[in-house]
């Protein structure tokens, strides 16, 4: 009788032994294919699989399995985890957990917003996704507030807030939990905020640390501000960062100086446009590296840190990759930040005549100087929304190329002079969008080192989603016009596409349960694009948020 009871008593635990996810299992994400445990499919933010049951011959079999309401018309940009055969997901207003074979909601937790919350953020009302950690599922909420959740039902266990978001602050990047330490950005740099990036304790919410993205007159950096504009100065730090468990260092990007007139705040405006490396315990810098300093125009750097050991003029080197939005692909020593290439990737680039070697620096173009010395109207490529805006690319280690969705725009461009006041716009420039004769965007194969494309994807409307790789020598990415895409790693060709019914800006994943391999997005149209370009084809594609989930047809 007492070993029946002992059994009993085990399979009751059993779930919640199952849930006792370790910093180990995190430092396995990005080679554990039953499960993906962490944004970016991996702490190196690669978003690449080994997987190969789905490859350039069977990807022609992939059809639905089932699809998700989030019963949302928002921009849907969340990237799904996968734990247990439970996929586990965000929007603006709400958590839920799925069954990952089935679809069937297993729980759902709404966000509650105080009525007053605003319901117009920079750029748009959306949310990018959890982490998990111990049996909790971490997220980040519109007004400015971290969440733990319990992952097996969905009720919340701590909530605390980073800041008060009546003075310009909001919160949409999905956390990273980096050395038993919850760490989560901040996003307003629009809105004349000091950026910051805090650490909280995953076991009670309590605020551990906060490093500051603008430097104060006296500490490092205090230097590069003019008078008191470090105060206002932006700085957002709204998408995840990655993180190297074996030099203990995350690696997070810090956005645009505040406000876009760089010349009301003369300096180099450090930490901004930069990649921050620290220490998660305490949030210390450990180094920097500034990709646009003194940043004119909105060429903020906090796009997705990729790390990988590649060969650097014969040497194997840890190296961080960032597809910038300013046009130039970085790739740099992840050890000490040292440069060790800047090459341009973006398809039209005149703001810059290209980046110093020796200092990292760009060499501001004629375009650039008669900006600074005048501060008269100027056209200048990319656009404001950059040759690469927020959307995570992906890289292949089998065929050493980048895999990233690249706009192709200009802008005419007039500095402003602003006021601040707190909670309110503080832009700095009237802009008008240039659009090229032909796509204004590319799906590309790039390689790291020279910033040159071994092929390109056109599309007239530009992709705003993510792009996954596989060991099957597939790349999918999807369409705001409703395609989840194929393509072949190795040449480009459109393998297979599937019509979702609304515009894709989520963030694909993959991952093998029961000897299945599976396809998971988000769709829902919206987004910087959507809200700012006034590109009137968008017009016919309906709004609708949900989660499709695919495999291959037997």
């Amino acid at each position: 009788m007492r070993r029946v009871l002992m059994a009993l008593a085990l399979t009751v635990l059993a779930p919640a032994l199952s849930h006792a996810q370790s910093a180990a299992d995190l430092a396995r994400g990005a080679t554990d294919t039953k499960r993906v445990l962490n944004y970016g499919m991996g702490y190196n933010l690669q978003r690449f699989s080994p997987l190969t049951q789905i490859d350039k011959q069977t990807v022609k079999r992939l059809v639905p399995v089932w699809n998700y309401s989030y019963d949302d018309n928002r921009a849907e940009e969340s990237q799904p985890l996968v734990y247990n055969g439970v996929l586990y997901v965000t929007t603006h207003a709400a958590t839920m957990a799925v069954d990952a074979k089935t679809g069937k909601q297993i729980w759902k937790t709404k966000v509650e917003y105080p009525p007053e919350t605003p319901r117009i953020v920079c750029c748009g009302i959306i949310n990018r996704g959890a982490a998990i950690y111990e049996g909790k599922l971490f997220r980040t909420t519109l007004d400015a507030n971290v969440i733990a959740l319990d992952m097996k039902d969905g009720k919340e266990l701590w909530r605390s807030n980073a800041i008060d978001w009546k003075t310009g602050y909001s919160q949409t990047v999905a956390p990273l939990v980096a050395d038993g330490v919850v760490i989560t950005g901040i996003s307003g740099a629009e809105y004349g905020i000091r950026g910051f990036i805090d650490g909280w304790d995953p076991a009670t919410g309590k605020h551990l640390w906060r490093t500051y993205t603008t430097a104060a007159p006296g500490e490092p950096g205090g230097d590069t501000w003019q008078g008191d504009t470090w105060q206002r100065g932006g700085g957002s730090t709204w998408i995840t960062g990655s993180y190297d468990p074996e030099q203990n260092t995350v690696f997070w990007g810090t956005g645009n100086a505040g406000s876009w007139n760089s010349n009301t705040r003369k300096g180099d405006n450090l930490y901004t446009c930069a990649v921050l490396a620290l220490d998660p315990k305490t949030g210390k810098i450990k180094w920097h590296f500034q990709f646009s300093p003194n940043d004119f125009y909105d060429y903020d750097s906090v796009a997705e840190m990729v790390l990988a050991d590649i060969n650097v003029n014969g040497q194997p080197t840890k190296a961080l990759m960032n597809a910038n939005r300013n046009g130039f692909f970085y790739v740099l020593d992840r050890s000490n930040g040292k440069l060790l290439a800047a090459n341009q990737y973006g398809k039209t680039v005149t703001w810059a005549d290209g980046v110093d070697e020796r200092t990292g620096r760009p060499v501001d173009s004629d375009v650039t100087k008669k900006l600074r010395d005048t501060e008269q109207t100027v056209e200048v490529w990319p656009g404001a929304m950059g040759s690469k805006n927020w959307s995570p690319m992906s890289f292949n280690p089998r065929t050493g190329l980048a895999y990233a969705n690249t706009l192709n725009f200009g802008m005419k461009y007039t500095p402003t002079r602003e006021t601040y006041r707190a909670g309110a716009t503080y832009w700095g420039a009237d802009i008008e969008w240039v659009w090229p004769q032909g796509p204004r965007g590319y799906l590309k194969a790039i390689d790291p080192l020279t910033g040159k494309s071994k092929w390109e994807a056109p599309s007239d409307i530009p992709r705003f989603s993510g792009v996954l790789s596989t060991a099957g020598g597939v790349v999918f990415t999807g369409k705001l016009t409703g395609e989840l895409e194929a393509f072949d790693a190795d040449t480009g060709e459109k393998l297979w596409q599937f019509q979702t019914g609304s515009g894709i800006e989520g963030q694909p994943i993959t991952w093998e349960q029961d000897g299945v391999q599976y396809v998971a997005v988000s769709v829902g149209i919206g987004g910087v694009y959507a809200i700012f370009s006034g590109d009137e084809r968008l017009a016919s594609v309906p709004a609708g948020g949900s989660l499709w989930v695919f495999a291959m047809q037997k």
